[in-house]
């Protein structure tokens, strides 16, 4: 894939510190969507998440804390359990296919458009949404 080819990217940190944890918090906030308190969708090629990576190394302390960035696939498989995070009314527009089947399954609230085969292990299970692409 090209550097800079737009697609999303899944931040998540375990970081010890309180002082570090709210500075890397309010830099990924200001960069990606949270979608929890430590799992973030950032939307970039990989020069920009490198960038980004770069300024939250400047943050932590690379012996307690850990960073990572996982790229999402394309054909990306969702499951939900619980509330969804995005509030009734809110709605992103990401470019990225990933994101946006991301962002869909958080406004469906469990609705599926494509179920997995039944002898699948990713079958529907009471309470999960599967996002398949169509």
């Amino acid at each position: 894939m090209a550097l800079n080819t737009t697609r999303g990217w899944l931040i998540s940190y375990d970081i010890s510190h309180p002082k570090r944890l709210n500075r890397a918090h309010r830099l990924l906030v200001k960069h990606a969507t949270p979608l929890q308190y430590s799992v973030f969708c950032f939307e970039g090629n990989a020069m920009q998440l490198g960038r980004l990576m770069k300024r939250i190394q400047e943050i932590i302390d690379e012996t307690m804390d850990d960073v990572r960035a996982y790229p999402l696939p394309e054909n990306l498989l969702i499951d939900i359990l619980g509330r969804p995070h995005l509030p009734d009314g809110v709605a992103l527009f990401p470019r990225s296919a990933a994101l946006q089947k991301l962002f869909a399954a958080e406004r469906s609230g469990g609705t599926s458009a494509r179920q997995p085969p039944a002898n699948s292990p990713h079958a529907p299970r009471a309470g999960v949404f599967h996002c398949n692409p169509g």
